[in-house]
């Protein structure tokens, strides 16, 4: 197939090895002309993913028309908050393209999730969403990831296991569209919670009832939406929320440990360099449990600290002098 990767971030270019792997005609796409020559001229994706190589059939290019003008599928690799406007720019030059999606997040006004986004803004076409525990770094080196594909139409979802699936990248299918983009979501406003607990020191039992806890709050609110509980105990719950609270390749863990230490909001996001999705979801996270009607307390109190209403000493404060109650 010939299949264009719009976003040259780290998790686009990991895929795009992937897809290449698997034999794929492929094209990188970036905005950025400076960073897409850079590709060109060095065989790496520096900036993103330092110290690996990329193979030599890789297309790259910064003109949007040109690399999805033979496009049979769509790989979206974009932050969560610019998934609409680029999907209106595809809308554009080429309707009708099939998408997998990979942004993790809830749009911002609106309170949707990527598919509804989809939906909105670029019917008429296939749509699957890509998640699980697999950071890019770890990908584009060819360990062993395992993440689920979701998706409304059956048939599209096992091809895009087909596509996708090989020896290191194993690709389950799951039925729950809603639950997995939920899961996606809001595991990085929890990830944003556990690196504050490092950041402060508190020791593996706080990460491990913020994990816990945070998994309360996710199935809730996913259960709440139309998700299934199920959900939340697979790829796209537990396994990609425990991968992005614990490791160092997690931007939003990374970007917690900085609050926690006492950094500034703005310094700490400048020192990570790429979009920490847990900041600009929490929000959205947030403005979806009061519409609901459900309890979500971690992710409550890290909207509150990101406004600067609580320091990371009283968010801990805060959830720990909650009122008793049944797990």
């Amino acid at each position: 197939m010939k299949i264009s990767v719009i976003g040259a971030g780290s998790f686009g270019t990991a895929l795009a090895m992937v897809l290449l792997s698997n034999g794929h005609d492929v094209t990188l796409y970036g905005r950025n002309p400076v960073q897409i020559q850079m590709i060109k001229s060095t065989g790496g994706n520096h900036r993103y993913l330092p110290g690996i190589m990329l193979p030599e059939e890789l297309k790259a290019s910064s003109d949007l028309s040109q690399s999805i003008e033979d496009a049979d599928l769509l790989v979206m690799a974009v932050p969560a908050q610019q998934f609409r406007p680029v999907l209106k720019e595809i809308d554009e030059i080429k309707k009708g393209v099939p998408i997998v999606n990979v942004s993790k997040g809830i749009e911002q006004g609106s309170l949707m999730r990527m598919s509804q986004v989809w939906d909105d803004a670029y019917a008429g076409s296939y749509f699957a969403c890509l998640s699980g525990p697999s950071h890019a770094e770890e990908v584009a080196r060819r360990l062993p990831s395992t993440v689920c594909v979701s998706s409304l139409d059956p048939e599209f979802m096992l091809k895009v296991q087909q596509i996708f699936m090989n020896e290191y990248f194993r690709v389950y299918t799951n039925h729950d569209l809603t639950g997995v983009e939920t899961g996606g979501a809001v595991k990085n406003v929890i990830a944003l919670a556990c690196g504050i607990s490092d950041g402060l020191d508190l020791g593996d039992n706080a990460k491990a009832a913020l994990i816990t806890r945070g998994i309360a709050e996710m199935k809730r609110l996913g259960i709440a939406m139309g998700g299934e509980a199920e959900t939340f105990a697979g790829l796209s719950g537990i396994g990609d929320l425990v991968v992005t609270c614990t490791s160092m390749h997690s931007r939003n863990r990374r970007f917690g440990i900085m609050l926690g230490q006492g950094m500034e909001t703005e310094e700490a996001l400048k020192k990570v360099g790429m979009i920490v999705e847990g900041y600009t979801t929490q929000e959205a996270v947030c403005l979806l449990a009061d519409k609901y009607g459900v309890e979500m307390p971690i992710s409550k109190t890290m909207h509150k600290l990101i406004l600067g209403e609580l320091t990371p000493e009283e968010s801990v404060i805060s959830l720990m002098g909650r009122r008793k109650k049944h797990e």
